[in-house]
């Protein structure tokens, strides 16, 4: 019997999913790396069994923007594991420049894929995780949410389908942290919808990291220059990677679920709704406090009633 744990990282392919299947691999985990590209994903496969000297690494290929891509993905995945110990929800689309486009399935790319495709992965497979003794699932969550710290700021659910109002301006920066935000959101939503399972639920809110090669030029200019300047700042991707491992190993994560992780491993907490000047200050340059905006009960259930209407699958 395979007594090893069991991880499954989406994007493993690069950037922190790639270091963070090294690894999970080098602690004696099976890891599958979830990849949208098969052939990199093959590509990275072998990298990490090379890297960590382990062969139980597995490739699958899957679009979370495709709701039929995510359950033959899973199907694939329930029939090869028994269980499944941590779900890394790494995955995210951040193309800059690039114009509204709509999934196959008729939602908006971004929110399609850094939102409603970890929310249907999750219930696809919950049966393997609930099979877990001690199952996690972790979001990548980022820094770009304390745009919210801003009262006016809130999530456009109805603009998630369909076409793009002609009189807004269309960024996929915009899109990305709306979808970052829900993703936050949905965790919390989460962990009280499952609250009496095993499965803990936390989000990890990333403040950067050393950007691929590849990933520099899927960007668009002008945002590439910018990005490559950012890019000489930011940690290497290994340096959250680890975040990823300690947050799925160490025993403190098991014991609660439905928080907000900053990149110290500290539990965030809520910001307060009518913060000082100096608190409003503390809030927007340290990484101690999350938006006030993301306790919304009233739209965490809204946004739970969408990703289970898009996704015709009905929760536990």
């Amino acid at each position: 019997m395979n007594t090893h744990k069991t991880v499954l990282i989406t994007g493993a392919n690069s950037g922190i999913g790639l270091a963070a299947s090294v690894l999970f691999a080098h602690e004696g985990w099976n890891v599958i790396m979830a990849c949208r590209n098969e052939l990199k994903g093959m590509e990275a496969r072998r990298a990490v069994v090379r890297a960590a000297k382990n062969e139980r690494i597995t490739m699958l290929q899957v679009d979370l923007s495709s709701f039929q891509s995510v359950r033959h993905f899973s199907r694939q995945v329930k029939g090869r594991f028994m269980k499944l110990d941590a779900l890394i929800n790494n995955a995210a689309y951040f193309a800059h420049g690039s114009p509204h486009r709509l999934s196959e399935d008729g939602i908006e790319l971004t929110f399609a894929v850094n939102t409603v495709g970890p929310y249907l992965l999750t219930e696809e497979l919950k049966e393997l995780l609930l099979k877990a003794e001690d199952p996690r699932v972790l979001h990548a969550s980022s820094n770009i949410i304390k745009h919210f710290f801003d009262p006016k700021k809130e999530l456009r659910l109805n603009r998630v389908t369909g076409p793009w109002p002609v009189q807004d301006t269309f960024t996929v920066y915009d899109q990305y942290r709306d979808s970052k935000m829900a993703l936050v959101m949905l965790m919390f939503k989460q962990a009280s919808v499952y609250r009496g399972t095993p499965i803990s639920f936390h989000a990890l809110q990333i403040n950067g990291a050393k950007m691929s090669k590849s990933t520099l030029e899927g960007i668009a200019y002008p945002w590439k220059a910018a990005a490559r300047i950012q890019n000489l700042f930011f940690p290497p991707p290994d340096k959250m990677a680890e975040k990823y491992l300690q947050v799925c190993s160490y025993s403190q994560f098991g014991e609660i679920s439905g928080k907000l992780i900053n990149h110290r491993l500290q539990v965030m907490e809520p910001a307060s709704k009518n913060p000082s000047f100096s608190m409003q200050t503390k809030q927007v340059l340290h990484a101690d406090y999350y938006p006030f905006y993301a306790d919304n009960e009233k739209v965490q259930n809204e946004l739970w009633e969408l990703c289970g209407e898009l996704t015709n699958k009905q929760p536990l």
